[in-house]
């Protein structure tokens, strides 16, 4: 009689035990890139005050507005779109807000803001499912036309806000204790993270970025996800507007204009895809706190606006460089 021995799987080969090797370690990039940078400026810097507390809280304070733009591109580019008009939504939502807050209060102030980025992000995702045309394209001749009116509606003169509650709620006050920009960046972050992983919504936008076709063969409704993205930029760019307004207690045309680029930085590097399908609120957090850090730590080394470009330009490169061998693996 002849008897079968039960078959025993075949042990991964080294091309594959490569590939698991490769995205664990694209995982964890950004925190162990970002333990680094800290250890690094943690001995370079020890006699510059890098270290001290009040630093340390002002690097996660200064990145805040950065971290809420990062977890709305988390879901833009999950599904394989891109928004480069964020930067100059911050600057119009916060113009719109200081102007009606001054004029009419505090809540059509606050809601005057978020609907100006609303608007704009429905605009661009509306010309990309409605027209099909390439998010890249729309969204950069947005960023022109954002700017201009922001430019436009105040005469290039920057708007002050006087209504302390403002001011509190968004930059300036605390909380028992607490600074409220740190509860913002706590609150946006646990909301991003449970819509993203935990909800119907994240599942679809993954599903979008991954396979669109397939996607709407397994009946999601992709264009209204690519909507709602969109709106959901603007509204995160929005938000920042506020933020930045509070802590500075007014608005200018200047707002934002060199924040596009860290932010999408700043998620690619935590490990979502520029090609969609994939990422991470949590490692978008991570990648702020990395810009955050290095901005702060070249200030403190007394290094020139150039050369701090120099060195956020190479950031974004490894980040890029890191995403293309990613997609290829």
């Amino acid at each position: 009689m002849n008897t079968t021995s039960p078959t025993t799987p075949a042990p991964p080969s080294l091309r594959v035990r490569a590939q698991r090797l490769a995205t664990a370690s694209n995982s964890a990039f950004p925190y162990v890139a970002l333990a680094l940078i800290f250890v690094v400026m943690s001995i370079l810097l020890h006699d510059k005050g890098f270290l001290n507390p009040t630093n340390l809280l002002n690097i996660v304070l200064q990145t805040t507005p950065i971290t809420v733009m990062a977890v709305g591109a988390v879901f833009v580019l999950s599904t394989a779109q891109i928004d480069l008009s964020i930067g100059a939504v911050v600057a119009l939502s916060a113009l719109v807000s200081a102007s009606v807050l001054n004029s009419y209060g505090l809540i059509a102030g606050i809601a005057a803001g978020l609907a100006t980025g609303a608007i704009v992000g429905a605009v661009n995702g509306i010309l990309v499912t409605r027209f099909r045309l390439p998010s890249f394209l729309v969204t950069l001749g947005m960023t022109g036309l954002v700017a201009g009116i922001a430019q436009q509606i105040t005469g290039l003169q920057a708007v002050p806000t006087l209504d302390t509650t403002f001011n509190t709620i968004f930059g300036a006050g605390t909380v028992f204790g607490v600074p409220s920009l740190v509860i913002w960046t706590i609150v946006v972050l646990i909301v991003g993270q449970y819509v993203y992983r935990h909800t119907r919504i994240g599942a679809h936008v993954l599903a979008v970025g991954d396979n669109i076709k397939s996607a709407r063969v397994s009946g999601i409704r992709a264009d209204r996800i690519l909507l709602g993205v969109m709106i959901l930029s603007g509204m995160c760019a929005a938000l920042a507007g506020l933020l930045y307004t509070g802590r500075l207690h007014g608005a200018s045309y200047t707002l934002g204009s060199s924040d596009q680029l860290t932010v999408i930085a700043a998620a690619v590097i935590g490990g979502t895809a520029l090609f969609g399908g994939k990422g991470s609120i949590i490692g978008a957090f991570a990648g702020s706190l990395i810009f955050g850090m290095l901005n702060n730590g070249l200030i403190l080394a007394g290094f020139s606006d150039a050369q701090q470009q120099i060195a956020r330009g190479a950031i974004i490169l490894i980040a890029v460089v890191l995403t293309l061998r990613e997609k290829k693996s």
